[in-house]
């Protein structure tokens, strides 16, 4: 049988830890090739050893048969290898023809000639469905446009095989969509794709075959269609996992979170929240639904001193927060799980330990008189690392170094340990595999059940549904209605998304009714 690549028995090393075992993962010509594994795992560390950014300690590779040695990504684009990573390698201020023809540049007379790049490019872009501006700054366009961008970058340098790091992590659902098609519309043209993803509905979708590993090691190969999502599961994580959240019933108590007609601005200055009211009680998650960019991102940033109030108020415990700096707004009992970990979350180029005191560096029993005691930074880490199973060599290494969902679950731990009164969870499962998932949504209603007021933000109408008690719903920065899990439905909820009035979502469902019955 003919494979493109051939990675065979690879084997990578950071020091003592084994990020790679043995590993082996084989791609058809003209296949999906989903690679499945917890966060941590080690899927972008053998992608990386593909695209040529790491030199693996064993094994080899092979393309097209033959036996290669990809030194730097240089080879791996002479070979035809191209990979779209999970945070784009973009410059912002650049339009998209400069960001695709970096490195590349074709000139006419010594002069880079922008012209006939950004006409290939547009003609690429029209090939395979793309629909890029060549002319657009890579800072005024969306993440789902930033990510075509990427994958254009690929084609231009005339890449065969694809290699996708987390490509929905960042996606809306409908770019998702989009993204999909584009994926089946490369395979149609000849290409070849692996598939880094933890999204059991995506390889179910899209890919032909899947190969797991788990902690390093290569579990096997399957074919998707011959698979289920929890067969899946279980071998992603060694264990059956439970896809609906387990809860008991809540008991609200007092308002803790009280906002009263609440107006902010986006930074262009025009009204993103607009008169919005809500309370979160003591007790209780309340999920805010609804499709990003309607004002979800001013109002966390409002609520944590993050951006100005223009006017309203907030109120927490009964006090007025209102515009106070974020370090007072956290001792006023908030947490704020960010939906950004690398620009809110972390300091990447700090020690996870740092990262994980950043709220408590400056109080006891951390600092006396001013001084920082790094023994107990380190002792409070290791804590927080064995609690929330945050995989890592120890407190000294670096936040950057560690996987997506092992630096969200640092951030959830440190948050989580200074015991708010409010937590506010934004995509706190964003980029997250099941078993992640599973632990964040039990730690999420744990503290419910310990009286605390949860906010959870999310774009994700399954995980609003499984964990809220309250669910509102949010529409061009106002709060639309409330409704309750057992009241609703995802039908309802996307109808409300969409901006739909009570009023005006009876008629629909009524209509849709009527019609269903005519048929």
């Amino acid at each position: 049988m003919e494979y493109v690549i051939e990675m065979l028995n690879i084997r990578k090393e950071f020091g003592t830890f084994v990020a790679n075992d043995n590993i082996t993962l084989q791609l058809k010509k003209g296949e999906i090739h989903a690679l499945l594994g917890e966060n941590g795992a080690g899927k972008s560390t053998l992608m990386n050893i593909l695209f040529g950014l790491y030199q693996p300690e064993g094994g080899e590779i092979r393309v097209r048969g033959k036996k290669v040695d990809i030194s730097n990504p240089n080879i791996a684009n002479d070979l035809g290898i191209g990979m779209v990573h999970q945070h784009f390698m973009l410059v912002e201020n650049f339009s998209v023809t400069e960001n695709i023809i970096l490195g590349t540049e074709p000139t006419k007379y010594g002069v880079t000639n922008k012209k006939d790049a950004a006409k290939k490019v547009q003609a690429l872009s029209e090939q395979y469905g793309l629909n890029v501006d060549p002319n657009a700054i890579i800072q005024d366009i969306s993440v789902g446009m930033q990510q075509r961008v990427e994958i254009l970058k690929t084609l231009y340098r005339g890449a065969e095989i694809l290699i996708f790091d987390e490509p929905t992590a960042s996606l809306t659902p409908q770019e998702i969509v989009e993204l999909i098609q584009i994926m089946k519309r490369l395979i149609a043209e000849g290409k070849s794709i692996i598939l880094i993803t933890h999204k059991l509905k995506e390889i179910m979708d899209v890919s032909d075959r899947v190969t797991v590993i788990r902690k390093g090691q290569g579990i096997g190969t399957v074919i998707t269609a011959e698979t289920n999502p929890n067969d899946l599961a279980s071998l992603m994580v060694g264990r059956q996992v439970e896809f609906t959240t387990v809860k008991g019933e809540s008991f609200p108590g007092e308002e803790t979170l009280d906002i009263k007609d609440l107006v902010v601005l986006d930074y262009r200055g025009i009204e993103k929240v607009k008169h919005l009211n809500l309370n979160v009680r003591k007790g209780e998650i309340v999920g805010i639904a609804g499709i990003d960019g309607n004002g979800q991102s001013e109002l966390i940033e409002a609520i944590t001193g993050l951006r100005k109030v223009k006017s309203g108020t907030i109120s927490i415990n009964g006090k007025n927060v209102t515009n106070m700096k974020p370090r007072k707004v956290t001792e006023s009992g908030v947490g704020h799980i960010p939906q950004d970990r690398h620009k809110h979350g972390l300091v990447l180029d700090f020690p996870i330990g740092h990262n994980i005191s950043l709220q408590t560096y400056y109080t006891k029993p951390i600092s006396k008189s001013g001084i920082i005691d790094y023994n107990k930074i380190n002792e409070k880490a290791l804590q927080i690392i064995k609690d929330f199973d945050v995989r890592t060599q120890g407190p000294s290494e670096l936040a950057r170094s560690l996987s997506g969902g092992n630096q969200q679950k640092a951030i959830i731990g440190r948050e989580v340990d200074r015991d708010p009164d409010l937590l506010i969870a934004a995509l706190p499962t964003r980029g997250l595999d099941v078993g992640a998932i599973e632990f964040i949504h039990s730690r999420l209603i744990e503290q419910r059940d310990k009286g605390k007021a949860v906010l959870l933000i999310s774009f994700e109408l399954d995980e609003v549904m499984n964990v809220s008690d309250r669910i509102a719903v949010i529409h061009d920065g106002e709060i639309v209605d409330i409704v309750t899990p057992e009241t609703t439905s995802e039908q309802e909820l996307g109808l409300l998304m969409a901006g739909h009035t009570n009023q005006k979502k009876a008629q629909d469902l009524t209509q849709k009714g009527e019609d269903q019955h005519v048929e």
